[in-house]
């Protein structure tokens, strides 16, 4: 996404835990459009220091990229509580720590006020995987607190919010899924969780669909003027939400008449 935004012409501020992995795009573009700073989101006032210098830097920022996460394997059952807590750190609480700055920033710093905060969020966000279930569980928290600050912000700030969920896409987050060895209830080798292990082996891991065409994708989304809350991308993605959404208005329209008779008596 760095590399695009500067390809198109716009300044970037690129915040990550190791800076130094940027290092050569820095030297290639200077400090005049691009910033590099050390940013880890479970630190509040990591978070805040990167926005003011942000601010200090270009005056303004338009467009916050919330992408800081990694992802669990772990049948519910099996995964340790810390490793969820830290899970839910990172995916849920330093994206709420960094949306609350960028609503700052876009309403009382920006003039005039106004900007974008694109939330990367997941396919697993709204379609739950078997051993995925505490990342999918950060990612509909997610869904949640997002879904009611675009609600929250009031029309006269200017500030747009849109929940990205994509579906299978080859980047390198498969090398930083934390995996929790197999409860013991679960190790059949006809278990739906063991299958899902096997296939997302480091070795055989399929990632058909391509992550450039979906960063362009979502570049494009944040020069709307009127984008949509969420952008389910992937073929993959847009197969499952459909299917789920279809299996969730099948369940409503079944059980519509159990609601028929709970008004309150009189």
């Amino acid at each position: 996404m760095t590399e695009l935004v500067l390809k198109n012409g716009d300044s970037a501020v690129a915040t990550l835990r190791k800076p130094e992995a940027l290092a050569e795009l820095s030297f290639q573009h200077g400090a005049g459009r691009l910033l590099v700073l050390k940013l880890d989101v479970t630190k509040p006032q990591e978070i805040h220091d990167a926005f003011s210098e942000a601010v200090e830097r270009f005056g303004r920022i338009d467009v916050v990229f919330n992408n800081a996460g990694y992802s669990m394997l772990s049948e519910v059952e099996g995964a340790p509580e810390e490793a969820g807590r830290a899970l839910f750190d990172v995916n849920v609480w330093g994206a709420v720590n960094v949306s609350n700055q960028a609503v700052h920033v876009f309403r009382d710093v920006n003039k005039p006020a106004g900007g974008t905060l694109l939330q990367v969020s997941s396919l697993l966000g709204l379609y739950a995987y078997p051993t995925f279930g505490h990342y999918s569980a950060s990612k509909y928290a997610l869904e949640g607190v997002s879904t009611a600050l675009a609600e929250e912000v009031e029309p006269e700030w200017k500030i747009k919010i849109v929940l990205i969920e994509p579906g299978n896409f080859g980047t390198s987050a498969i090398s930083n899924l934390v995996r929790i060895p197999p409860h013991p209830a679960y190790t059949k080798s006809t278990a739906t969780t063991t299958k899902v292990r096997e296939w997302v082996k480091e070795d055989s891991f399929d990632t058909p669909a391509d992550a450039g065409k979906a960063v362009a994708a979502i570049y494009r989304i944040a020069q709307l003027p009127d984008p949509p809350l969420h952008l389910v991308l992937g073929k993959d993605a847009v197969e499952r939400v459909r299917g789920k959404a279809a299996k969730l208005l099948a369940d409503i329209d079944r059980f519509a008449s159990w609601s028929e008779d709970l008004d309150a008596k009189a």
